[in-house]
């Protein structure tokens, strides 16, 4: 099975983009705050030009870094396994899979085509929040998004998104699980460097360097 970007994760990316609705609360605030550095950044004609192009992806990993919270992630993903793992290899993977979450979220959302997302409600639990959303195509198609969000260091961020009932976090789950129960999680961590090899790296894409974006998978079974 090769590891790939996940049909929800380039999904979530889209939820990024215009806004609708008037719903108030800390996490929702806070969300938008973040979509509306990402929209300044999608709509000036200056940062779409090529040579923009490392300056545009750093500000967008900037905003995702807002948004998701990319070690609680990896540690739900990883699930089990995570307690197994030594500092070291749990550092080593955080790093890894959010690399990838980042890349799936620039490749898609810089070609944001319009699409807007509502807020529709909002429920708060201590230092727990869901924000329910509702993507809205160019054709009205309408597609729910709701986003998990943990409370830490005074910043709310999504720990996992589900879309059209389908966790994020669940996905990746039952792909990084089917492999190590087969190959080990060395496998696991090989198939994620080799992901990363695959394309320009962070430290070129922040230079400059890189050529055109990463390329965008589909979802496969494992």
């Amino acid at each position: 099975m090769r590891i790939l970007s996940s049909g929800i994760t380039l999904t979530v990316a889209l939820t990024l983009l215009a806004v609708d609705g008037a719903w108030a609360g800390a996490p929702t605030d806070q969300l938008r705050g973040s979509v509306d550095s990402v929209l300044k950044t999608l709509s000036d004609p200056e940062m779409k030009k090529d040579v923009k192009t490392a300056e545009r992806r750093r500000l967008i990993r900037a905003a995702a870094a807002e948004i998701f919270d990319f070690p609680e992630i990896s540690r739900r993903t990883l699930a089990i396994h995570w307690q197994a793992r030594t500092p070291t290899e749990r550092e080593e993977f955080a790093a890894l899979f959010s690399d990838l979450l980042e890349s799936s979220y620039i490749s898609k959302i810089e070609s944001y085509s319009g699409e807007r997302i509502q807020y529709v409600a909002e429920t708060n639990d201590g230092n727990q929040a869901v924000v329910r959303t509702r993507i809205v195509s160019k054709q009205g198609v309408e597609t729910p998004v709701d986003y998990r969000m943990l409370l830490q260091d005074g910043r709310w961020r999504a720990y996992d998104v589900t879309i059209e009932g389908v966790s994020l976090v669940a996905n990746y789950r039952a792909q990084f699980n089917s492999i190590i129960q087969r190959s080990g999680y060395t496998d696991l961590v090989a198939r994620l460097k080799a992901r990363q090899d695959e394309r320009p790296g962070r430290r070129e894409v922040e230079r400059g360097t890189a050529g055109g974006s990463p390329a965008v998978q589909r979802r496969e079974a494992p």
